[in-house]
């Protein structure tokens, strides 16, 4: 699902590089874009708040003879986790809570914030009234000058935005109103962090830790025209061994879902004093570039559809899958490219 989708790409690539052989059907909203994944089968499906959507994917189900059932956008993981009696071929699903919980980033704030994780100061935007007092509130206690205001729901930095004053806030929270049907509950403001930024990529089963690697975003795909300064998606990502960014990601999942199974996908910024926050925790799906770390040696969405249809894997290296120091390099209309940290091809003009 999602197949023609930057993360359903990739996902897709990661299974045609693999040594074993697999019948593909992808599925999309958007015929346009569905005619670029390496599928084998092409189908467009419905949007998943139709009410026939559950039944229209099963009917391709049981026409292809599907064996394993994956999803990459949010909303569609959503969906066929609500529907999982239903479904007609094999998935490998975190619990219903735990997506839910997930799909929520202030209730994962609240959640880990109980348990004693790492989160940026946060709150809902409950109402337009209470909205200057809470500003003034999480800028104090952080003691900064601005706020990160961003929509509960959603991918891609879905209405993110730094923002320093009550007036900037109303009136970016209005326009998404007027425009995207957002209302000011749909939002939450919380604490600016200003350090390094990671993503921990991690496949779970029963409670365990199968493998996992993290890597810092370095630079934003098209990050230079997002109102932001930032998207969620990198042009430019690093692989990096960090103790302390794999024990919060780990308790993180762990505290949210004791028996964890499936993919966990974990964002982490770090605040004034260098400890990484969870911003969110994506479960269900892969991170857009799960590519970088299949082409490099840890093919997690491989490992994630074997384990899904019942095989039982070797030892993966838990932590640290990859080496370190290696960066993803993309850009739109270019293959991305792998560079070891000391392997540039560049010359500065100075020497």
């Amino acid at each position: 699902m999602g197949a023609g989708g930057v993360a359903g790409i990739n996902f897709i690539q990661c299974l045609r590089l693999a040594r074993e052989k697999f019948y593909i059907v992808g599925c999309d909203i958007n015929q346009w874009h569905l005619e670029i994944p390496d599928v084998d089968r092409r189908y467009i499906v419905p949007y998943s708040i139709e009410p026939n959507y559950i039944d229209e994917i099963n009917k391709i189900i049981i026409s292809e003879k599907i064996d394993f059932i994956h999803a990459q956008p949010d909303m569609e993981v959503e969906k066929l986790s609500e529907a999982r009696e239903s479904l007609q071929a094999r998935f490998l699903l975190p619990s219903k809570e735990t997506i839910s919980i997930c799909r929520d980033k202030m209730f994962t704030n609240s959640v880990l914030k109980r348990k004693g994780i790492p989160v940026p100061l946060a709150i809902q935007v409950k109402n337009m009234n209470d909205l200057k007092d809470d500003m003034v509130s999480i800028c104090k206690r952080s003691k900064s000058d601005v706020v990160w205001l961003r929509a509960i729901k959603g991918a891609g930095s879905k209405a993110a935005l730094p923002v320093r004053s009550f007036r900037q806030a109303k009136e970016w929270i209005h326009y998404w109103r007027s425009t995207k049907r957002l209302e000011s509950k749909d939002f939450m403001i919380s604490e600016f962090l200003p350090g390094k930024e990671y993503a921990f990529q991690s496949l779970w089963y029963n409670g365990e830790i199968v493998t996992s690697q993290a890597r810092e975003r370095m630079e934003y795909l098209f990050g230079n025209l997002f109102p932001s300064g930032q998207s969620s998606s990198p042009s430019v990502a690093r692989t990096v061994h960090n103790k302390k960014v794999n024990d919060v990601a780990t308790k993180a999942i762990r505290s949210i879902d004791a028996h964890a199974t499936g993919v966990f996908c974990v964002d982490m910024k770090e605040n004034r004093d260098g400890v990484p926050c969870v911003t969110e925790i994506n479960a269900g799906r892969f991170f857009t570039t799960s590519y970088f770390f299949a082409h490099l040696g840890s093919n997690m969405p491989y490992y994630y559809v074997k384990l899904g249809l019942g095989t039982k894997l070797k030892a993966l290296p838990r932590y640290d899958a990859l080496p370190k120091d290696y960066y993803w390099i993309r850009l739109v209309d270019k293959p991305p490219i792998l560079i070891k940290e000391g392997g540039w091809r560049s010359i500065s003009y100075d020497r």
